[in-house]
């Protein structure tokens, strides 16, 4: 016979207050930190150039960061156990400050790949960590609202951070592009420390730790749904160029537009979905895949209307944007006592998909049709619905 262990509550704030500064110093680093990941995408040609390597060589200093990701998610608090989290986000920015700046004196491919591994570390300890300190500054009643403004950065470098790239890579060389990166990293740092409150580590990361997490109640069932969500997602929006030029008539300007809407939609849904959260993120874990579900489905039915489409991807955009915000309240909520292995785990699953999501999908376009790709990304997608209403069912029970 076992007994039930009383659940600890959620870290708080002094009064419970809100403190807004260190969450836009959260926000700030999540912009900068996705904007630095994606720049090469905006600067592809010209990186290639001077680096003397083609394109495609060049690509690969976005993937490196991901592959990092992945293996650094589990890892962070067990190489760091005793680290108060302020000081490991500061640490982090500086190692992101250094991987921008060698980039932009690096010789060749492989120093800028290397530098690369640095900004990877530094983007999955942000957002390992980014629960428990977003639960510091905003209190167990506003934890939603807090992971709102860690999740508003990422959507707010999809609007505006790679396009201001692209803009800045016109006006001056591309290694001052990353060099510019490099210096706001820095400022960056000065301000967390400012900003942040001191965050003690919790009880040290493990595999054993993150293996009995997944085993709690409808953990498991939420985390494989937390896959399937991001994987369907991604099986689609990779190729959604593809998608948009079966539009008829549609030219290079129309598909930056409704590019465009697709991160309009998220930085609204951020913002929309963030002031609700605390109140329904079992409702949203089910709702948020089903409506990205129908709308993946829709850009195939409705592939003839400019104007349909447009719609489409608006709220795409608005519901995806905002499912970080999602599965990391659902996971504050849920297991409040292992905030550090909860966000671990959102990341190892977040990077893992986006992995098979590169490598899966670009053999099923190939052999297949990109319909019938957006149709699995949809199926996928519908499936991590049914385990999320599954997984809170199961976790409400004694």
């Amino acid at each position: 016979m076992t007994t039930t262990a009383p659940v600890p509550t959620l870290p708080t704030t002094r009064g419970d207050r809100i403190r807004y500064g260190g969450l836009i110093a959260l926000m700030v680093m999540g912009f900068l930190l996705v904007t630095a990941e994606f720049l090469p995408n905006g600067v592809l040609t010209e990186m290639a150039d001077g680096l003397g390597v083609t394109p495609g060589q060049a690509g690969q200093t976005v993937t490196v960061t991901a592959l990092v990701g992945l293996f650094v998610a589990p890892t962070v608090g067990l190489v760091f156990p005793r680290l108060d989290r302020r000081s490991l986000l500061v640490w982090m920015a500086l190692a992101a400050a250094v991987s921008n700046l060698v980039v932009a004196i690096a010789p060749n491919l492989v120093v800028v790949l290397l530098a690369r591994f640095l900004l990877g570390a530094a983007i999955s300890a942000y957002w390992t960590m980014s629960i428990t300190v977003a639960a510091r500054l905003a209190g167990p009643e506003h934890l939603g609202r807090g992971v709102m403004f860690t999740s508003a950065g990422v959507s707010l470098a999809t609007v505006a951070g790679v396009p201001l790239g692209v803009m800045l890579s016109e006006v001056v060389d591309w290694r001052a592009v990353f060099a510019i990166a490099g210096v706001l990293m820095v400022v960056l740092a000065v301000a967390l420390r400012w900003a942040l409150p001191t965050v003690p580590a919790e009880r040290a990361s493990s595999l054993r730790l993150l293996v009995d997490t997944v085993r709690r109640p409808g953990i498991g069932l939420g985390m494989v749904g937390h896959v399937l969500v991001v994987l369907g997602h991604f099986l689609a929006y990779t190729y959604v160029r593809l998608a948009l030029e079966r539009i008829p008539d549609v030219d290079a300007s129309t598909i930056v537009v409704l590019l465009a809407l697709f991160g309009v939609g998220g930085l609204l849904g951020n913002l929309s979905i963030g002031l609700v959260i605390d109140r329904s993120f079992a409702f949203f874990a089910v709702f948020a895949p089903l409506v990205i579900s129908a709308a993946v489905l829709s850009m195939v039915l409705f592939s003839g209307s400019v104007i349909g489409i447009g719609a489409v991807v608006l709220l795409w955009g608005f519901f995806f944007s905002s499912w970080l915000i999602v599965v990391n309240t659902w996971v504050g909520h849920r297991m409040p006592d292992r905030l550090e292995a909860g966000g671990s785990l959102v990341v190892v699953g977040f990077q893992g998909a986006i992995t098979l999501a590169a490598g899966v999908g670009g053999l099923l376009v190939d052999t297949l049709s990109v319909e019938l790709v957006y149709i699995i990304g949809a199926v996928s997608l519908l499936a991590g619905a049914v385990l999320f209403g599954l997984s809170n069912r199961r976790s409400s029970r004694p």
